[in-house]
């Protein structure tokens, strides 16, 4: 979460919003959020697993989610998904919210 807090610029830029959502319990992901990774976007808190079951990256073993990007359309469509270590920087989810901003 912190590159996308440090690359926020490039997504408003492009005119996208970004939001993070974290299998934690709130009390504890709004202390995570705030003290230690002073992210300034917008993060919920996905404790019953709903979301994370929705999108399908939720893994009921451990019940955690994988850790994921979606870069979903102004018409809610899902037009680009990192997962993994690959969700951990913002190249390919940057790169998708230029190409939807150009259409």
């Amino acid at each position: 979460m912190t590159a996308y807090q440090a690359g926020l610029a490039k997504f408003t830029e492009s005119g996208a919003q970004v939001l993070g959502i974290s299998t934690d319990n709130l009390p504890s992901q709004s202390h995570w959020a705030k003290e230690v990774l002073k992210i300034d976007f917008p993060l919920g808190s996905d404790f019953q697993r709903t979301v994370s079951e929705a999108y399908g990256v939720l893994i009921k073993e451990s019940g955690i989610a994988n850790r994921s990007t979606f870069v979903i359309d102004g018409e809610g469509i899902i037009q680009h998904i990192e997962q993994g270590s690959s969700a951990l920087t913002i190249d390919g989810a940057a790169t998708a919210c230029s190409r939807i901003k150009k259409k």
